[in-house]
């Protein structure tokens, strides 16, 4: 399942060659995860677990620019026992701005240790 939102781009996500600083793409790049995460999940279940980036992996393809509109669309790959590799896609258009591919490890709140990706949490994000 795929899951997408567009944003305008604000003059605080500008650097000193006029563009999108890369932070800013880092930071959309979370932004859209946990905001997929909360589209899918249940206060309860947000109570219980939490994800760490343990790996981000970013291709700039093209730069993006104040006031621009740009849409963030993610998905989920395979998920091992307790990571789920994650893809984003950030576009102005038809225009691919940024592509990347993160890895996300599953925590339990309580303990602040990693823990199991049940079948329950795949079935939420593999639903067409």
């Amino acid at each position: 399942m795929k899951f997408s939102y567009s944003f305008r781009v604000s003059a605080e996500d500008i650097d000193a060659q006029n563009h999108v600083n890369n932070v800013a793409y880092v930071r959309w790049i979370q932004d859209v995860a946990v905001a997929h995460w909360f589209s899918a999940t249940t206060e309860d279940t947000r109570e219980k677990l939490i994800w760490i980036v343990t790996r981000h992996e970013i291709d700039y393809k093209k730069p993006a620019f104040e006031n621009e509109e740009v849409i963030a669309t993610t998905w989920v790959g395979e998920p091992t026992c307790v990571s789920w590799e994650r893809f984003t896609e950030i576009r102005r258009g038809e225009d691919l701005l940024v592509k990347a591919r993160s890895v996300w490890c599953l925590i339990d709140r309580e303990t602040l240790k990693p823990t199991r990706i049940t079948a329950e949490l795949k079935e939420l994000f593999h639903k067409s």
